[in-house]
């Protein structure tokens, strides 16, 4: 069971910093959405959450325009998932943080085993809960793009240029997915092991005080020696006389 504990927090670990990395790429990459006619156009025009970039297919020129200042009136789409992505960077970047503490292997509060059981319980609700905004802020986005994809194909209107998401939104999905398998590694296996662990090392402990402190094998034990030092005498005094 130890051994199945470390094998788990090491899966959890490894999943927590792609995790991690995931979300934070997605933030602060320019790609949410990028443009679905490649056929039509000579350019390839990309939409993040702080900048739009345009990248000549030609020769690979990429020119970026920063968005207005963040006080400025933007669409309640961007706005939502530049909070969600915020939050979820940084409450995954903690829970990595505290599960790199929690691990068996690094020499943090090394005699109490308990405390670091604790921290790596910690570290997955940080990582679930992180999950939530990170996911919620990667969907609401794919949704607004597709609905006004969709809402634009239904009413026949060609504005010269269509989007359809990007690999920075697949990225925030995916690194909310992995918040979320990290975190139940850390919180529902790990628990349940745990009180495996401490329920048979309970049963043992009773077992073996019982085999030590019993009466009978006390009494045994204690005079046991004592009649068998007479009977030899007696035998000593019977083979003399």
């Amino acid at each position: 069971l130890v051994a199945m504990q470390h094998l788990l927090q090491y899966v959890a670990c490894f999943f927590a910093f792609f995790s991690a990395g995931f979300l934070i790429a997605a933030t602060w990459t320019d790609c949410w959405m990028v443009n679905a006619d490649d056929s039509l156009e000579v350019s390839t025009k990309c939409r993040g959450l702080w900048w739009e970039c345009v990248t000549n297919v030609f020769d690979g020129i990429q020119t970026c325009d920063e968005y207005d200042s963040i006080f400025a009136e933007h669409s309640l789409k961007l706005v939502l998932t530049r909070a969600m992505m915020i939050t979820a960077d940084i409450l995954a970047g903690f829970g990595f943080a505290f599960l790199l503490l929690g691990l068996d292997c690094v020499k943090f509060l090394p005699e109490e085993p308990t405390a670091k059981l604790r921290i790596c319980l910690v570290s997955g609700v940080m990582l679930l809960i992180a999950g939530f905004p990170g996911l919620i802020g990667s969907v609401w986005y794919a949704l607004g793009v597709y609905v006004e994809r969709s809402s634009l194909v239904l009413h026949n209107v060609f504005l010269g240029i269509q989007y359809k998401f990007g690999w920075s939104c697949w990225l925030g999905m995916a690194g909310s997915l992995g918040c979320f398998l990290s975190g139940a590694l850390l919180t529902c296996c790990m628990y349940l092991f745990r009180a495996i662990d401490v329920g048979s090392g309970r049963f043992y402990s009773s077992n073996s005080w019982r085999k030590t402190y019993s009466p009978g094998l006390a009494m045994a034990n204690t005079y046991c020696p004592a009649s068998r030092t007479a009977t030899a005498k007696m035998y000593a005094m019977d083979t003399r006389v």
